[in-house]
């Protein structure tokens, strides 16, 4: 036996594997109402819509739908909440940073539960949302749990007879509209800097998907934040989504998803009451390949880049350009990697991939695999629908792919991998960033220079080399262009969630 660290050669017991959790397949699932000031309600209108399960296309249950009525009484029991000399504001930084902690505590508890119910609603593979997802909320409460006593403003020098310095204030009420495809851990996303920094919330999660948000009023209930400090309203976007963007008494609002909502969300803040508005919209990712870069590492990045979460996010590699002397080679052992790629059942822990989020989005994939096959691209593998399986769409790669297809253009959410050579560093920068969208982009190098010089020219929030979706919530997140406004995550985040004040003191010039 090899010497390792913590091995029995060095006094240290062997540390077993922990067995991988199991999902709960016959949960029951209990929150499905509105949840404002601490409380469970039933609409206003009397209204209800179903939620379903992606995989087996049954329904789930069905959810109090939310409207105007319900919102108004969300941002009444928030603006309520935020008032001066409410629980909320008199509570000091430390003591929202316990709460903080005392919320990823529960997620930690519940992990099993709310991996189970992602997994029930998305159709993503459980094990994914449970060591990812999961991980990722937790990660990242804790991390603004730290920093709730760390913000802080600076003193700046005036003239000798003044004091000047800056204070940190939150916003007041924030909106938050979630979308399908990380429904929990875009939710905490937005929560986490927005309660560390002492606002109040309206949440609308996606119609979609509304269960683990449901899920987390309870436990927002639990860990003992004031009533009205969290309020979760489920709902459609053009109501409920329409009545956040457009309401006067929302301060902020922050949204991931499409750009065109995103347009139309912040066109409605800008005709209320001119809401601050941060957006994470979509992207159309380029993922260069270079001659010299590590062939293996790069496929396989280059491979889960696409189809990780069903190729349903907005970071997809959904552009690979490759140079033209590897190019054969990358597309021959990118077609055996997605040919492995097992589609099934997401409760199964062997199911790499699950089904598309609904109809809708399941037809819009076909519908452009179609355009590449018409527009001359080459089909290498997949490209159908998964027969007698709902939702399920075979990973699909096209090579031969040319800049002016729809493939290569349009965001296809889906399981589908676009691949185009490139013939020198230059030109692959000018095809690159040749779209409205900039997110993400990667560049596979072991050439210093060149990876630098890529990263500097690329117009993308956020540039990967040599790795891919490597996201952390110490490091900023965002996009430039169409991809959408501000950022979120680490430390920028939190300009986003509070206002800056300054005060200046004249001082008495008088002797004292």
């Amino acid at each position: 036996m090899a010497a390792l660290n913590g091995a029995v050669e060095n006094g240290q017991p062997e540390k077993k594997v922990p067995p991988l959790p199991r999902p709960l397949r016959s949960l029951e699932v209990k929150y499905t109402k509105i949840f404002i000031n601490n409380e469970w309600h039933e609409s206003t209108s009397g209204k209800k819509f179903p939620t379903y399960n992606p995989s087996t296309l049954e329904k789930i249950c069905d959810i109090e739908e939310g409207d105007k009525p319900d919102v108004d009484n969300a941002v009444e029991a928030a603006r309520a909440a935020f008032q001066r000399g409410s629980p909320w504001r008199q509570m000091d930084a430390p003591s929202r940073g316990q709460l903080l902690h005392k919320l990823a505590d529960l997620l930690e508890r519940d992990r099993v539960i709310l991996a189970t119910l992602e997994t029930m609603d998305t159709g993503k593979p459980f094990l994914q949302a449970y060591f990812i997802d999961l991980e990722g909320c937790i990660k990242t409460l804790r991390y603004y749990a730290g920093w709730a006593d760390k913000i802080q403003g600076r003193t700046i020098p005036v003239d000798e007879n003044f004091v000047c310095f800056t204070r940190h204030e939150p916003m007041g009420v924030c909106g938050a509209i979630t979308p399908w495809n990380f429904p929990l851990l875009m939710l905490v996303w937005k929560m986490a800097p927005a309660l560390c920094c002492g606002n109040t919330l309206v949440v609308k999660p996606a119609e979609q998907t509304p269960l683990t948000a449901l899920y987390i009023g309870s436990l927002i209930k639990e860990v003992g934040f004031p009533p009205g400090v969290v309020n979760i309203v489920p709902g459609y976007g053009p109501t409920a989504g329409a009545a956040i963007s457009t309401h006067d008494s929302i301060d902020k609002i922050a949204f991931t998803g499409s750009t065109k909502v995103g347009k139309l969300i912040k066109e409605a803040a800008s005709k209320s009451n001119l809401k601050r508005v941060t957006l994470e919209l979509g992207g159309k990712n380029p993922c260069i390949v270079c001659a010299d870069a590590d062939l293996d590492l790069a496929v396989e990045c280059a491979h889960q880049g696409v189809f990780f979460n069903q190729g349903q996010c907005c970071t997809a590699a959904s552009r690979v350009f490759v140079e033209e002397q590897i190019y054969p080679e990358f597309v021959k052992r990118s077609v055996e990697f997605a040919k492995k790629r097992l589609v099934g059942d997401p409760f199964d822990a062997r199911t790499e991939q699950g089904p598309q989020i609904d109809q809708k989005q399941f037809d819009k994939i076909l519908e452009l695999i179609e355009s590449g096959k018409k527009e001359g691209a080459k089909l290498e593998c997949g490209g159908l629908a998964i027969e007698d399986r709902g939702l399920f769409i075979k990973p699909t790669v096209f090579s031969e792919v040319t800049d002016n297809m729809r493939i290569a253009k349009e965001e296809i959410f889906g399981p589908v991998q676009p691949i185009m050579k490139f013939k020198s560093i230059e030109e692959v920068i000018r095809r690159a960033n040749s779209t409205e969208y900039g997110l993400t982009a990667a560049v596979f190098t072991k050439n210093l220079d060149r990876a630098l010089t890529l990263a500097s020219a690329l117009q993308s929030g956020t540039v990967w080399i040599n790795c891919y979706n490597a996201l952390y919530a110490q490091a900023p997140f965002g996009g430039f262009k169409m991809s959408g406004n501000g950022r979120e995550l680490g430390e920028y985040a939190l300009a986003e969630y509070t206002e800056v004040k300054t005060v200046t003191i004249k001082l008495s010039q008088k002797s004292p």
